[in-house]
């Protein structure tokens, strides 16, 4: 069973998805000093409702395992740009939590993702 336009359809996909990750990982670093799982993590953050996430639902909302999203967190709390909190109700839980200072860099970075979004994505 050979579906030749599915086969290209995905290796097209594919294309797209590493040609748009190499663009937004270059100029990410270039402009602003982040990775692009690093804006991620701060784009989800300062859409969310509190400006913080469990760490779970974080891990889960990023495609990232929790011991690579438990480094990625961590480079950015050194950076400031994120801080960890217990969670008052679970002390299991943990909460990260954008700083100002995460805030400024994330609005910094956001037109520069959204520009190679919209030029790599739209027809």
């Amino acid at each position: 069973m050979d579906d030749p336009d599915v086969v290209d359809s995905w290796r097209d996909l594919l294309a797209r998805h590493a040609n748009t990750w190499c663009r937004l990982e270059r100029e990410l670093a270039d402009k602003h000093g982040l990775g692009v799982s690093d804006f991620e993590v701060l784009d989800r953050m300062a859409e969310s409702e509190h400006g913080k996430y469990r760490v779970q639902e974080l891990a889960d909302a990023v495609h990232l395992s929790q011991s690579a999203l438990s480094r990625l967190i961590s480079r950015l709390e050194k950076a400031g740009l994120v801080c960890r909190n217990m969670c008052a109700e679970d002390r299991r839980g943990v909460f990260v939590q954008i700083t100002e200072a995460g805030t400024e860099r994330h609005r910094a970075a956001l037109p520069t993702h959204r520009a190679i979004l919209t030029a790599s994505l739209t027809p």
